[in-house]
């Protein structure tokens, strides 16, 4: 896999050097400069969901790992289910929430894990990533005591669920936590300071489990496949499908899938009062607003890592515009879409709400429509309780986490303050 930096074209570089580096020049994001269509998408499809991913991967990757390598890893990554509920009449839910912490984001932190594990060789590395509120924990997760690693998480103080917040700050050794006085792209502009930092870059050994990582955006592209897989044969062609969307990284896996071949007809990137991009896809106009808090949290984000990423894609034609849909719902309307998912004996949480309220906003009528479950109910008991005027039960893993003290260390929005931590700490 051959991939560029997007803001610095003349900086190219392989898979494996793309993982290890992270970010490239510039604060600039790597994304291959084409991508191949998968052959025989059919006999793709009728894999079980493990030999998919690991050809999927293989053909994304290419040569730089043995085919048997890449299938060790997958195997070692995905082992959990991927669930298709079906809500509606051409309705259907995609589950992302069985993994060891229940949300999505455990597919792309365990592959990346996979992933450093074979490229770095016995060398001093430290994750640096900002979490909004699930990529946290399944990096964690997928990092924890693992040898000559270290994992540095940056947070919004008070502006995630004590669920997801308890499940990264509660494990101690190599993670180590710190609640940022400020938003969650404040928390992802000091990650970027860091890899501007050469010192901290030399000394840490840095990278990013951020989806800015190519690791984890190809690993997520597989369960898109898993999704159109469980359909009914006769509905795939017609497919849509709406990704809740806050650093748009998941969409953009979505997207590259449908550029090799998956059979998605459309795409919804939904995201919450959060409105870049819905307002950038209407008048072209790229004008972030300040960070608004929401129930919605892992996806407040107002400046996107991952879309130059997407709008590649876009402007190349490799996908169309006239298939991409990005709206946004405000507070109301999700809890209003709750209720309404509740009436059909389904319990969606804020951002899966979000998402199937954009599906529903521009589907096809007769087409089949998927949105997905990016994390558990769980995960944000207090507002759906509140919400639904229900009472969920607790997922042991939650439970467990719940029930220890939080190790994290409150830091203010200032760069120089958490480079001089860390630097203490780990180097």
């Amino acid at each position: 896999m051959q991939l560029h930096n997007l803001k610095d074209d003349t900086q190219k570089v392989s898979f494996v050097e793309a993982v290890k580096t992270g970010l490239g020049r510039n604060q600039g994001v790597f994304f291959p400069e084409s991508l191949a269509p998968m052959a025989d998408i059919d006999a793709l499809l009728d894999m079980d969901f493990v030999s998919r991913s690991s050809a999927i991967l293989s053909h994304l990757i290419g040569d730089e790992l043995p085919a048997d390598t890449v299938a060790q890893m997958v195997q070692n990554a995905f082992n959990f289910p991927v669930k298709l509920v079906q809500v509606e009449d051409n309705v259907y839910c995609l589950e992302l929430f069985h993994g060891p912490t229940l949300a999505f984001k455990d597919f792309g932190g365990r592959f990346m894990a996979e992933c450093l594990a074979q490229f770095s060789q016995g060398e001093k590395t430290t994750i640096l990533t900002a979490t909004s509120g699930d990529t946290g924990a399944a990096v964690a997760h997928a990092f924890y005591n693992k040898p000559n690693i270290d994992v540095v998480i940056l947070y919004p103080k008070g502006k995630i669920s004590l669920a997801q917040q308890k499940l990264f700050t509660t494990l101690g050794n190599n993670i180590h936590c710190y609640a940022v006085e400020g938003s969650f792209d404040d928390c992802q502009s000091m990650v970027k300071n860091a890899f501007l930092d050469d010192e901290v870059k030399t000394r840490l050994g840095l990278n990013s489990a951020n989806s800015i990582n190519i690791s984890r955006l190809v690993a997520q592209v597989c369960y898109y496949f898993e999704a159109i897989a469980q359909l009914p044969k006769e509905k795939r062609a017609t497919a849509h499908v709406s990704v809740p969307s806050g650093n748009f990284g998941n969409v953009c896996a979505a997207m590259i899938g449908a550029v090799i071949g998956l059979p998605v007809a459309k795409l919804s990137a939904t995201t919450n009062q959060n409105d870049t991009v819905p307002r950038f896809i209407a008048d072209k106009n790229w004008a972030p607003n300040a960070t608004i808090e929401s129930l919605s949290n892992a996806m407040d984000v107002s400046k996107p890592n991952n879309w130059p990423r997407v709008q590649t894609m876009l402007d190349n034609n490799w996908f169309s515009y006239d298939n991409f849909y990005s709206t946004s719902v405000d507070e109301n309307d999700t809890q209003a879409v709750m209720k309404a998912i509740q009436k059909t004996g389904y319990i969606a949480e804020p951002h899966t709400a979000i998402a199937y309220q954009g599906l529903k906003a521009d589907l096809t009528p007769g087409s089949a429509g998927i949105f997905l479950a990016t994390a558990h109910p769980a995960k944000f008991k207090e507002s759906v309780e509140d919400i639904l005027d229900i009472e969920l039960d607790m997922p042991k893993p939650l439970a467990d986490a719940l029930a220890k003290p939080c190790l994290a260390q409150d830091i203010d929005n200032d760069y120089d303050a958490l480079r001089e931590i860390i630097l203490a700490k780990l180097s």
